[in-house]
């Protein structure tokens, strides 16, 4: 055949006729108007068959007769006259010919046609009279049409139910309620994913690639007597690239891979969880080998008998169940590998988390530096960047960031200089989207009076006069006192990436944290609402030596953290003298960091006013202002190792967390960024 250009191609010519069900029903519409509009001056009234003969015989004002003789009904067309005296109280038009007739019924065909003779021998009718049968077109059509708009309504739905939520085998709806929406990826797809365009995760990775490898050539791992693993467990925080990692499985994989959430196995229809469940692996099994990719396992896979008296558990329980069984059942699976992924792992069933079924547990953590750095160049691929853009500064100005993040501090970058009508993103457009993203955004028209603005210029000097005089405190890098966010200063700080904590490093940073309310204290007179956030983390921070790590010199080497998740919300695992003992520690352990802070401020005192009297004037400082005041730490500072040597008049780069200082109760501060774990 030959192509064609008019003809798209599916093979339906533009602008050619397509039959749709909402046409019968405008033609339908369209009939019933139609029968209104004619039938709008023809008026009728039943009457009683006595009065039928009265209109006959006393006011001769019948001209036709009508006789159904199927219905036992007679039709008597009134004269004009007759017709204004019985329908006196409509609204007739005048000077008109009305079409008006009244309805009777008749005891019998027979018993009228010989009433209807005496009345033509006496002269008191004098019409034409007819004989009919009532099956007429509109008869009929009133008697069925009701019937048929049922049923084409009903059809039209159970079309409409049958085709969504899409096409093919996954296909939605009520005929296809039980069946699995898992999506099947090929190597055709045009959105491929490749190993490539993971960064980092070097060790999950490597993991990943052995599963790809143990499909593509199996015989070279059972030819030892070695089994493929039948499935592994993606587990980490959010946006860490547990997905993207299984995207790029789909793209390397040179077999079928099915992707499906574990929230599309849950429906509120009885069985349905359990049946999609087996309709994925009876998928699954035809195109062995393949892999089956299942999202947020986790609304599938809580561990069961949590809320016995729940029934509404008990569908999920069952498609969990049935989940089991086809991941180590009775029946075979050979060849289907099976990846899924959570970041809660500690509610899944036990029995999901074994050997057997999943085989593997892949840990996909928060990357460090070298791994930021790679996600930092693959992000910027697309980007049009300056030419002197340190991408491992940016990665340093970003610790405990996720991959997703890192992504946004790009696409935040992009957008500043674009608003800026830059045709490159250099530096500056990169801190102020750490700033935008960390802080939130600037919010120079806040009103703040000048009393506010000297209560938390005082209270950022005294974090910063603190934590530059501990050996163990982050090094500082900028302080503001414009508002961002719902914070009306900020403080940003280079936190050491540590994989342990020593005691001494959470006593310095409780101590730092308390520098703003001591030197609200020693340095106005009074305290303000503006260390609402420090309280928190100092509170919990405290609170974690003695309870999680054993830090407390009356509750040394104890540890009541359960990991296992199985710990009861209703019981603690210490006596009430024990609670005592616990809250006493953490009362200690803060108030003694409070006085450290508060002698630190009487001794520097000094520079503490010449600090916040610049951050009056000027509203931000960096590690020169401080550094110029006080003189050069007396401990090495990452800070230098990484910006190196710079004027006073630099903008280094902001680099930590925000610390939330309101300075009236109408403003909270906003949860910080959790600290490092250990």
């Amino acid at each position: 055949m030959a192509f064609n250009p008019s003809t798209p191609p599916g093979g339906q010519r533009k602008g050619s006729f397509k039959f749709s069900l909402w046409w019968m029903y405008a033609i339908v519409f369209l009939f019933l108007a139609g029968i209104f509009y004619f039938d709008n001056n023809t008026i009728s009234k039943d009457v009683s068959y006595s009065e039928f003969e009265k209109y006959v015989e006393q006011d001769h004002g019948i001209e036709k007769i009508v006789v159904y003789s199927d219905k036992k009904v007679v039709e008597g067309y009134l004269t004009d006259s007759l017709a204004r005296v019985v329908f006196a109280n409509s609204n007739l038009p005048a000077g008109e010919h009305l079409q008006a007739h009244v309805e009777a019924q008749i005891p019998s065909a027979d018993r009228l046609s010989t009433k209807i003779d005496e009345w033509q021998t006496s002269g008191a009718f004098k019409g034409t009279v007819e004989y009919k049968q009532s099956s007429g077109l509109t008869s009929l059509l009133w008697s069925v049409l009701p019937f048929a708009l049922i049923i084409g309504v009903w059809f039209f739905l159970m079309r409409r139910m049958s085709s969504a939520g899409g096409g093919g085998a996954a296909g939605g709806g009520i005929f296809n309620v039980g069946k699995s929406k898992a999506m099947l990826f090929d190597k055709n797809n045009s959105e491929r994913v490749t190993f490539k365009d993971v960064a980092g995760l070097s060790e999950a990775k490597t993991e990943i690639e052995e599963i790809v490898e143990f499909l593509k050539n199996p015989q070279r791992y059972t030819n030892l007597g070695g089994k493929i693993p039948k499935g592994a467990l993606l587990v980490g925080p959010p946006g860490t690239g547990k997905t993207l990692l299984a995207k790029a499985v789909a793209g390397e994989a040179d077999v079928p891979f099915f992707s499906m959430s574990g929230s599309d196995f849950v429906e509120m229809f009885v069985g349905v969880g359990a049946s999609r469940v087996r309709d994925l692996f009876r998928q699954a099994k035809e195109k062995a080998p393949c892999i089956v990719f299942i999202d947020e396992i986790d609304a599938v896979g809580r561990a069961r008998g949590k809320n016995a008296g729940m029934g509404a558990n008990d569908e999920r329980e069952n498609t969990l169940n049935q989940l089991l069984t086809e991941m180590d059942g009775f029946g075979s699976n050979s060849g289907v590998i099976i990846l899924a992924a959570t970041n809660r792992a500690d509610i899944l069933d036990k029995a999901l988390m074994r050997a057997g079924r999943f085989d593997r547990q892949i840990y996909v953590d928060l990357p460090d530096l070298p791994d930021r750095v790679e996600i930092f160049k693959v992000h910027l691929r697309k980007v049009k960047t300056a030419p002197d853009l340190d991408i491992d500064l940016l990665a340093r100005q970003t610790p405990g960031f996720s991959g997703a993040d890192i992504a946004n501090v790009c696409n935040e970058a992009a957008l500043i200089a674009a608003r800026n009508n830059k045709t490159q993103v250099d530096k500056n457009d990169f801190n102020a989207a750490v700033d935008r993203i960390i802080g939130g955004l600037e919010k120079r028209s806040k009103i703040v009076t000048d009393d506010e603005k000297r209560a938390i210029a005082v209270h950022e000097a005294g974090h910063a006069t603190v934590s530059w005089h501990l050996q163990y405190a982050n090094p500082l890098v900028k302080v503001t006192i414009v508002p961002r966010g719902k914070a009306l200063g900020a403080a940003w700080y280079l936190p050491e990436e540590r994989q342990i904590t020593p005691s001494q490093v959470l006593l310095d940073d409780i101590c730092s944290l308390l520098g703003g309310r001591a030197a609200e204290e020693l340095f106005l007179g009074h305290i303000s609402t503006g260390a609402a956030n420090d309280l928190e983390r100092v509170t919990k921070q405290a609170y974690a030596m003695v309870v999680y790590y054993g830090m407390s010199e009356r509750l040394p080497n104890l540890c009541y953290y359960d990991s296992s998740g199985q710990e009861s919300i209703f019981t603690k695992p210490y006596s009430n003298d024990r609670a005592q003992i616990i809250d006493e520690e953490v009362s200690r352990i803060v108030t003694e960091q409070y006085e450290r802070a508060k002698a630190i401020l009487r001794q520097y005192a000094e520079g503490h006013k010449e600090l916040a009297n610049t951050l009056i004037s000027r509203e931000v400082i960096f590690t020169a202002d401080v550094e110029r005041i006080f003189g050069p730490r007396q401990w090495t500072s990452r800070t230098d190792e990484i910006f190196g040597a710079r004027d006073d008049n630099a903008t280094p780069p902001p680099i930590e967390d925000v610390e939330a200082t309101p300075a009236d109760p109408r403003l909270e501060g906003r949860p910080d960024r959790p600290a490092n774990k250990n």
